[in-house]
């Protein structure tokens, strides 16, 4: 079932920029997003970018030492979201990134959340192409275990974010 919601501009340009992966300088690596979150505008009416909720490349080292971990922390504990995080892993065979699509809805949520977010799943989704791996959250526990994210990127994972697993 459709809600009507409709994806704000912003969203489908930060898809975009996180999508590509162009050559690009060392200050431009920087500012590429590692993590974002996106939510319901007030009136419920759009899916927008989350303020001030997102992790730069650059972050990682200088203010951010776990991006999986602080990308973890950022999720509210009574709310959904919709999320994209860059992974970076490395197989038996190959060193890969890949966009994964997070729809987070904690049991703690209020149900007319989960309601709203649920039925507009698919509105963000279509302006996401080209996504390989989508995952839905229900509590931190599942996504607190880097294992399970592991585990929606598929093949023999040995190590994520340069942790081992």
């Amino acid at each position: 079932m459709a809600s009507g919601v409709t994806v704000n501009d912003e969203v489908i340009k930060v898809f975009n920029e996180m999508k590509v992966r162009k050559s690009s300088t060392q200050d431009e690596v920087k500012k590429r997003k590692k993590a974002v979150l996106f939510c319901l505008s007030e009136d419920a009416k759009k899916i927008i970018v989350e303020e001030g909720k997102q992790i730069l490349v650059g972050d990682i080292g200088e203010t951010v030492d776990d991006p999986y971990g602080c990308f973890v922390n950022m999720l509210p504990p009574k709310d959904c979201r919709y999320c994209l995080y860059d992974a970076t892993y490395e197989t038996r065979e190959s060193k890969k990134e890949d966009l994964v699509f997070v729809f987070w809805a904690p049991e703690q949520a209020p149900l007319k959340s989960k309601m709203i977010y649920a039925s507009s799943k698919d509105a963000i989704k279509k302006k996401f192409t080209g996504i390989k791996h989508e995952w839905q959250v229900n509590g931190l526990e599942d996504i607190q275990d880097r294992s399970n994210l592991a585990d929606k990127l598929g093949g023999v994972v040995v190590t994520l974010e340069g942790k081992p697993l």
